[in-house]
């Protein structure tokens, strides 16, 4: 028997590939001794495991950028310079700034919610 892979589980498993992939790259840069060469090595096995799974039209915006980060990625890893010290702290930012705007989507209560309400009386 042949199953089918539903849209939904495509679109899952393309996403955790995304994320899966950030995290490592992440997790290599922040490392305190940075080797570069391995960096390299590592972050070209990651995508061949990224290739391998099947693109999803993707249409929030952390997911977008996320797919961006990995083009970034993968275009500082074959265009790089010799420390790599540069293009480490390009991808840091950015890869702080997709925490962010992660983060950002969050629930977040309102503290003070009575306080704030006027409604003109």
């Amino acid at each position: 028997m042949i199953y089918e892979i539903n849209e939904k589980q495509q679109r899952i498993k393309y996403i955790r590939v995304l994320e899966k992939f950030f995290t490592r790259t992440v997790s290599l840069l922040k490392l305190d001794n940075f080797d570069k060469d391995l960096f390299i090595q590592r972050t070209i096995k990651n995508y061949e495991e990224f290739t391998k799974t099947k693109e999803i039209d993707l249409y929030s915006d952390y997911y977008t950028d996320l797919k961006d980060y990995i083009n970034r990625t993968m275009f500082y890893v074959n265009e790089h310079s010799k420390t790599f010290e540069e293009e480490r702290a390009n991808l840091l930012k950015d890869a702080n700034l997709l925490q962010k705007e992660k983060n950002r989507s969050s629930y977040k209560k309102d503290k003070h919610k009575n306080q704030s309400f006027n409604d003109g009386y």
